[in-house]
């Protein structure tokens, strides 16, 4: 997934409330347990690189389904949720936003003393990202968030965000270890950040640019419509609100059939083994998805904000009832698998593929603005007193 899109991330203010920052940490969590356990630790790295599984993994958590601190929340509540874990599991997160990520460097050689690593190399590796990011490529932005991801078998992700204050908005690069041959010729596996940015994006890591860092007399510039017609680009808005536009109405009509329509929603309840209502069982099937889905599956990220809603209230406040019955539901299948019982855990992939067959076959579609006053009067507003570590979201 080279370089897998571009997004538009509108800068926010403000903070994760304490409640929904805790249950990011256990879903997310328990996400990373359940893609690990079916596709490996390769896989789930490959997917942290991606920037459209990225955002919709910090929609179904119930961040805002646009804004920039998507990046900011989601590595946070995966560091605090897997390092504890890090010894079983295998995957490491260091650094963050701040001084967080001037910790990254000593953080990244107790993984590799821990893990029999060669944690200088590590380091090198995590300060050359951020000066190139930083300095070699002049878009205006400036890194404030450097996230160092690693396994205990030396792969990694880097995932940073920088800031521009002249406009307001974030980018964020994505690298992959997998993908990066030459930190010189075009490393990244991703780059999402704004795309109308006036003037040109000065890319001295690009291909086209190897002359220069020879010679070192003259820069490659591209104008930026050249460089963004390489790439999908996901538009992300200033604006809150959700419309239908946003979101492929095909797909979450499968989802919303799936949990509301008794034809459809005994068979999926049956897939899981459990006695699931339809509001859970439309959260868990968008799980699910995020678990098992394909690359093509994330090109309308905010899609995954109908799993649990979002923190500024679109397209409705969180639902901590359903956000607490998906935590106990996927816990409670991962603890069984443990001991061998992979009955539940398989579960959320037949669910995965029942709802994709729903939607190929029958073609419903959701009425957007139907479904958003339905989940409304149902949402629970979070309280704002005790809030996280998190300064931008």
């Amino acid at each position: 997934m080279k370089r897998s899109g571009f997004a538009d991330l509108p800068l926010h203010s403000g903070h994760v409330p304490g409640r929904l920052a805790s249950r990011m940490t256990r879903l997310g969590t328990a996400i990373t347990e359940s893609i690990v356990h079916h596709y490996g630790l390769a896989e789930f790295l490959s997917r942290l690189s991606d920037p459209f599984w990225f955002q919709a993994l910090g929609c179904v958590m119930g961040m805002d389904w646009h804004s920039s601190g998507v990046t900011t929340a989601v590595l946070g509540a995966l560091k605090r949720g897997l390092n504890p874990c890090a010894h079983e599991l295998g995957i490491y997160v260091c650094g963050g936003r701040g001084r967080h990520s001037r910790r990254t460097p000593d953080e990244l050689r107790a993984v590799a003393e821990a893990r029999c690593l060669d944690g200088e190399a590590l380091v090198r590796t995590s300060r050359l990202t951020a000066r190139i990011d930083n300095n070699a490529i002049a878009d205006g932005f400036q890194i404030y968030l450097h996230s160092f991801v690693v396994s205990a078998a030396g792969d990694w992700v880097v995932v940073q965000q920088g800031l521009n204050d002249s406009n307001g908005w974030a980018r964020r690069y994505h690298w992959h270890s997998a993908a990066v041959r030459d930190f010189t010729a075009e490393p990244h596996t991703g780059i999402t950040g704004d795309g109308t940015i006036p003037g040109v994006i000065m890319n001295l890591v690009d291909r086209a640019a190897k002359p220069a860092q020879s010679a070192m007399l003259a820069l490659v510039r591209e104008p930026p419509d050249r460089t963004l017609a390489e790439f999908c680009h996901l538009t992300l808005p200033r604006r809150h609100e959700v419309r239908a536009a946003d979101v492929d109405r095909r797909r979450l009509g499968a989802v919303l059939a799936v949990a509301y329509e008794r034809e459809f929603r005994d068979f999926a309840s049956l897939l899981l083994l459990e006695k699931l209502g339809p509001r859970t069982l439309q959260s868990l099937a968008l799980i699910a998805e995020v678990v098992h889905g394909t690359p093509t599956r994330f090109s309308d990220p905010a899609r995954f904000s109908f799993a649990h809603g979002g923190k500024d209230g679109h397209p409705f406040p969180v639902r901590l009832d359903t956000y607490d019955r998906s935590i106990a539901v996927m816990r409670h299948a991962l603890d069984r698998a443990r001991v061998g019982d992979t009955e539940k855990l398989e579960g959320f992939r037949r669910l995965e593929r029942f709802v994709r067959a729903v939607e190929e076959h029958c073609e419903p579609e959701a009425q957007i603005d139907a479904v958003i006053a339905r989940e409304r009067p149902g949402s629970n507003a979070m309280h704002t007193g005790q809030l996280s570590l998190f300064d931008i979201s």
